[in-house]
């Protein structure tokens, strides 16, 4: 069998949708799977051995060169070749389903469309999965991709996960350190410097902290100026990024990629939310949600939300308590 999944971004997304690869393995082992994603986050991708062939694309330059759509399409129309048995859309975007139908196969699954945003995207499929908008982002990527394929995963497998991220870059890092995940692509989706700050220097252990751009670098810099336990690592490839955050002892970081990983990579964390809601990360033993007071609406979210700083860096540590109390537990069985 032929597969072919569309998710063409954004890290966290990918991440998400990433899970399902190990399960389609295990069921279908002889299918070939290969993945349409943004080129700029193609490296999320690179080294797992359940993806036959990774397939980049660079729609976001059509936003500002309207004469890359014609090559951006003569790009999909060559995927196409590859004669798919079943496209799937993880996305659920109008642009993912063009997408989906461009590259075509025998089926093109999708979402309906009371189960995503852009409900005209469903009119691209034909077959189609229905799931709440509302539930948690792991099991509605887990039901688009598995269900068409007739493979049903419940939580008790997902507890039971490998870990699915895959590096070839070696730990420079001496263990063991605590990662800070400080940025994010909003400002009210950050937790503020400040208490980060308060949060490492009532931790007292070696933390390091990782950056996307040169706004959170600075970022990073001002919280390395103000606790003497804190260092800002140096910009990062994903491959180097993986490493490290599998290497971490716990990751702390606001909903965004990197923090994602850690759960991918079966590495102890707590994401902090406040403008968004927790269903964008996957509850475990070792892997916990903190959240604001915010009644989150996931249909219409408020950038001008900031109730993250509302998250006092006690509940963080009681937070981090936990998290080790049950991996002491977990050894001793």
């Amino acid at each position: 069998m032929k597969i072919c999944i569309v998710k063409l971004s954004a890290m966290g997304d990918i991440i998400h949708a990433m899970v399902a690869l190990q399960f389609i393995k295990k069921e279908i082992p002889d299918a070939q799977i290969d993945w349409v994603v943004e080129s700029g986050f193609r490296g999320v991708l690179e080294n797992n051995p359940h993806i036959d062939n990774i397939l980049p694309v660079n729609l976001k330059s059509i936003k500002t060169k309207k004469s890359e759509f014609f090559t951006q399409y003569k790009i999909l129309k060559a995927y196409s070749k590859n004669n798919y048995d079943i496209v799937i859309d993880a996305q659920g975007l109008l642009k993912s389903a063009i997408v989906s139908r461009i590259i075509g196969g025998k089926i093109i699954a999708g979402f309906d469309k009371n189960s995503i945003r852009e409900g005209i995207a469903s009119l691209f499929y034909n077959k189609k999965i229905h799931i709440a908008y509302h539930e948690n982002i792991i099991l509605r990527n887990v039901a688009v991709i598995l269900e068409p394929l007739g493979i049903h995963v419940n939580t008790r497998l997902l507890d039971a996960k490998e870990s699915y991220l895959f590096f070839k870059a070696e730990p420079k890092l001496a263990k063991p350190y605590i990662l800070f995940v400080i940025g994010s692509s909003w400002e009210s989706k950050n937790y503020p410097k400040e208490q980060f700050t308060s949060l490492a220097n009532e931790l007292n252990e070696p933390i390091f902290l990782v950056w996307g751009n040169e706004k959170e670098r600075e970022l990073a810099l001002w919280i390395e100026t103000h606790t003497p336990n804190a260092k800002a690592l140096n910009k990062m490839s994903f491959d180097e990024l993986k490493s490290t955050i599998a290497n971490a002892s716990i990751v702390i970081g606001n909903d965004t990629g990197p923090t994602h990983m850690a759960w991918a990579l079966n590495v102890p964390s707590i994401t902090l939310f406040g403008p968004t809601p927790a269903r964008n990360t996957y509850i475990t033993n070792i892997n916990k949600a903190i959240e604001s007071s915010s009644a989150v609406n996931p249909y219409k979210l408020n950038k001008n939300d900031f109730s993250i700083g509302e998250i006092e860096p006690n509940q963080i540590i009681k937070t981090i308590k936990e998290i080790r109390e049950q991996q002491t537990k977990i050894s001793s069985l």
